[in-house]
């Protein structure tokens, strides 16, 4: 979009009006940082906003929001700008980009941190690891704590200590007629329970407060590589195993292609394998015999399975998860049977790219034992979440590659829940988001929309309509 547009949505003296009530900066088409500020993680997502609001504080989001509504802006919300389906960018509307504020205090007494919404999990590990604690964070360092958190959450401490949502204790919001509102068990309670897995819905979220743990900084962790041919007994005997493994040990089968990495024999490099990731999050010494029967489930090509600090795991796959490249997720909330289990391995022969996936996700533990109703994220009865994930480096032939993900991933659904993970939902149809939670929770997730955002403001995300339709 070119300079001419943006002052044909948005006058200079409007601009500059706004500019003059910030602590923060505006971004607007035409200036050196522009195509710097719009870029998102995800490649496939190239929109050209008319705004950039680059907010230093919970003040700079106020005026943004009311800037926003006044001028009736789309609004695009950006914490870490991971955002799958590519609610973090917009074209022609606002960006409220969270990502300058990065503030964190951490209470070792009390196993409390608060956190700026514009965090990664790499930020906020650096702080909170400095006292041997951590929160459930991503399983890429790179990612936002924001948007992460408010869809739920699943990272390696999943099954020791629950979701980054179950971890939530209270947030600061900024809502869509501009106030800011503490929510907790007490105060805004429904909103407090939204956000809990009900995605950017109901405001800004500036700052969140979590419960911490005591892990690290040595945990037990790492990989193990399997070839191919042995993909089906792999992923059968770690069927088995999760029936029996500790809640410290989160485990993730991932069936993708063998990247050329120095501890691979070369002849394995671009060959498709199943590779079995996990993290004991208690003494590395104890997770020994835990670990164990995973060596044993084939014949590993590679084992990096160790003593390694929690911060390594927690960026132990960045280098292959790099921004730029085009992605697309979808995920099913799953049964592992032998049918299920079938679907999965055969779409793991044809997938598209190299760069293209299919996880399997152990879920149970501390994950399991939260009451049904007690967050917006609700599917706690599945096993498994399967995760399907279609990626390539450019935009050649990648509508073809999403053709794929879409259809695995429904072949491989009819063998679950019908549910998906809101976090890992590639399309904003509202189909999607029915799917995403039951009927109950989305009725109630709708009540709380018209309580907070009854125009629809924060329509940018798995979106929970209000009552009136907006």
């Amino acid at each position: 979009m070119s300079t001419d547009t943006a002052k044909g949505i948005l006058g200079d003296a409007t601009i500059a009006e706004l500019e003059a009530a910030l602590r923060g900066t505006v971004v607007r088409p035409g200036d050196a940082e522009y195509d710097q500020a719009r870029s998102v993680w995800n490649g496939a997502h190239d929109k050209h906003p008319a705004l950039i609001v680059r907010c230093a504080g919970t003040a700079d989001v106020m005026r943004a929001v009311e800037f926003a509504r006044s001028q009736d802006l789309l609004v695009a919300v950006r914490g870490g700008a991971h955002s799958i389906a590519g609610f973090s960018t917009c074209e022609d509307g606002i960006v409220i980009d969270l990502s300058p504020m990065k503030g964190a205090m951490v209470d070792p007494v009390r196993r409390r941190v608060i956190a700026q919404a514009g965090l990664t999990w790499g930020d906020l590990d650096h702080e909170t690891q400095a006292f041997g604690l951590a929160v459930t964070g991503g399983l890429i360092s790179t990612t936002g704590i924001a948007g992460f958190t408010l869809g739920g959450g699943v990272g390696w401490l999943l099954r020791r200590h629950g979701l980054a949502s179950d971890n939530l204790t209270a947030a600061e919001v900024v809502t869509a007629d501009g106030r800011v509102l503490r929510a907790d068990p007490h105060e805004h309670p429904e909103l407090f329970w939204a956000l809990r897995g009900g995605g950017g819905n109901f405001g800004v979220v500036t700052s969140f407060e979590y419960q911490l743990h005591p892990v690290g900084p040595q945990v037990l962790a790492g990989l193990i590589v399997y070839p191919l041919e042995e993909a089906r007994q792999v992923v059968t005997g770690w069927r088995e195993l999760t029936a029996r493994l500790p809640d410290e040990l989160t485990t993730v089968v991932n069936l993708t292609t063998a990247p050329p990495l120095p501890f691979l024999p070369p002849e394995v490099h671009g060959t498709r394998v199943a590779v079995l990731l996990g993290m004991y999050a208690g003494d590395p010494a104890v997770g020994e015999e835990a670990v164990g029967p995973l060596r044993t489930l084939g014949t590993p090509i590679a084992d990096l399975m160790g003593p390694m600090s929690y911060t390594a795991m927690q960026s132990l796959l960045d280098p292959l998860w790099t921004a730029g490249d085009h992605n697309y997720f979808t995920s099913a909330f799953i049964e592992p049977s032998d049918a299920a289990l079938d679907a999965v391995l055969r779409h793991h022969l044809t997938t598209p790219t190299p760069f293209s996936e299919l996880h399997l996700h152990q879920l149970g533990g501390a994950f399991a034992r939260v009451p049904a109703g007690a967050t917006a994220f609700s599917q706690r009865d599945p096993s498994v979440l399967c995760n399907v994930i279609a990626r390539s480096p450019d935009a050649t032939a990648f509508d073809s590659h999403v053709a794929w993900a879409r259809n695995a991933r429904e072949e491989i659904a009819r063998h679950g829940h019908g549910a998906m993970y809101v976090n890992f939902t590639g399309d904003a149809a509202e189909d999607k988001v029915r799917a995403s939670y039951p009927a109950a929770v989305h009725e109630r997730l709708v009540r709380v929309k018209d309580a907070y955002d009854p125009t629809n403001l924060f329509r940018l995300n798995q979106n929970i309509r209000p009552s009136t339709g907006a």
